[in-house]
């Protein structure tokens, strides 16, 4: 009901309003009766933020606050990318109502990921330039509207309209009181400082660190210097062959102890001490996952794609979640960008003597590796037959669209036709 409900947007606010509040308040209560029989974190992630939905629009915002917050804790325990974001971004759009528009600002930001489907991802940016023009920043406003054209203008009238909306009340009030501020980095909207950047002393050809004006904030004195991740670098002086661990201070965390390292990536850094492999080591230096390993991949949400006999993939304690049997980690994306291992959503596209599958972050065979060519869509995976016709597989691995078209390009389309009633509701 909520999907097909056709909301009237205030041309000053640019807020939602209803004709009939009680036929939004039939729709609370209808939800309610639901979550009283709802148990699994999904449903509840699912029911609690749409009741958020319908609060905030009735102007309950404290109920809609505590009905939001809920809701993300649910959909986090899922571990699911899309209603961890749609949580997210219904959290954000009461947090907006109620003026409490850092967070609102930073929460937009999270649950934007590239992954996404293209309409939630245009639905996100058209809610971003909303918060933003709530805080008089109309330039940055314009900007998320312009990006949400950019993934869904082409064909959505509804879109268009709404947009059309909101440029409308941007020039009115741009009018009075000017543009505002210059837009912001999504680095600033998530509150991350810009760490030091490694940086060559001109004199003796050494590295060290400079900051945002370009002023020495660690010396240089190492002959290899990495980027800082997560506070931490790792460095090599002239004078050894092993690698040492610092922090933004320049202070040693642990000493020469390494003969190659890699970047910290949720926490933890692959590191190899001598010829047994890699292992792991958290902040602190201390072993997580034990050596072993003759190539790995950066940890991504609790998971790293590593290689022993074959590929397989392991956890944060070195446990094997995925049994090192694969002869290769190769996740495309629909778009043509590469993920080095696992997605944000936990699924990885494997190898087997040529032929392409699909493994989750728990081992689990979404799809047999049967393919010669496989990418993942944001709610679909787009696959080759043997006589290089593109379809698509759902997200069960079942047949979705027959491989007849000669390129992903059509066959993006063909899922898009599907999708048509499926616009999500923030």
């Amino acid at each position: 009901m909520l999907a097909t409900y056709r909301w009237n947007l205030d041309s000053k606010t640019l807020r939602e309003m209803v004709d009939d509040p009680e036929e939004l308040r039939t729709v609370r209560q209808r939800l309610t009766d639901k979550l009283a029989t709802a148990l699994d974190n999904r449903s509840r992630a699912r029911l609690l933020s749409l009741r958020a939905v319908a609060s905030r629009v009735l102007g309950d915002l404290d109920d809609a606050l505590a009905d939001g917050r809920m809701a993300l804790t649910y959909a986090e325990a899922t571990g699911e990318l899309r209603r961890v974001a749609l949580a997210q971004a219904r959290l954000a759009h009461v947090l907006r109502w109620r003026g409490d528009f850092a967070e609102a600002d930073r929460l937009f930001a999270e649950a934007n990921s590239v992954e996404l489907p293209d309409r939630l991802r245009a639905a996100l940016h058209e809610h971003a330039a909303r918060c933003c023009y709530d805080q008089g920043r109309l330039i940055e406003s314009c900007h998320h509207f312009e990006r949400a054209l950019d993934l869904r203008g082409e064909g959505d009238a509804e879109l268009l309209a709404r947009v059309r909306i909101g440029l409308d009340a941007i020039a009115v009030r741009a009018a009075e009181n000017d543009f505002g501020p210059y837009p912001r980095s999504w680095d600033e909207i998530l509150e991350r400082d810009r760490t030091p950047m490694p940086a060559r002393d001109g004199g003796q050809g050494l590295w060290g660190y400079a900051d945002a004006e370009g002023d020495m904030a660690v010396p240089a004195r190492y002959a290899e210097a990495q980027p800082f991740r997560d506070g931490l670098a790792w460095v090599r002086g002239p004078e050894t062959d092993r690698w040492s661990l610092i922090d933004l201070t320049g202070q040693t965390v642990v000493g020469p102890t390494y003969l190659a390292a890699r970047p910290f990536s949720d926490g933890l850094a692959w590191v190899v001490r001598d010829q047994s492999g890699w292992l792991a080591v958290d902040i602190s230096g201390e072993v997580v996952v034990p050596p072993g390993f003759a190539d790995v991949r950066p940890f991504r949400r609790g998971v790293a794609a590593v290689r022993r006999e074959g590929w397989g993939a392991v956890d944060r304690t070195g446990r094997i979640v995925v049994p090192t049997r694969y002869h290769g980690f190769h996740t495309t994306l629909a778009d043509g960008r590469y993920v080095d291992g696992f997605t944000d959503e936990g699924l990885a596209v494997v190898e087997l003597a040529g032929r392409k599958g699909v493994v989750d972050r728990t081992g689990q065979v979404i799809v047999a590796p049967a393919h010669p060519v496989l990418l993942i869509h944001p709610v679909a995976f787009l696959a080759t037959n043997g006589g290089g016709r593109w379809g698509a597989l759902d997200r069960r691995g079942k047949p979705l669209i027959d491989p007849i078209y000669r390129n992903p390009d059509e066959v993006v389309a063909e899922i898009e036709a599907l999708l048509a009633d499926a616009n999500p509701v923030l």
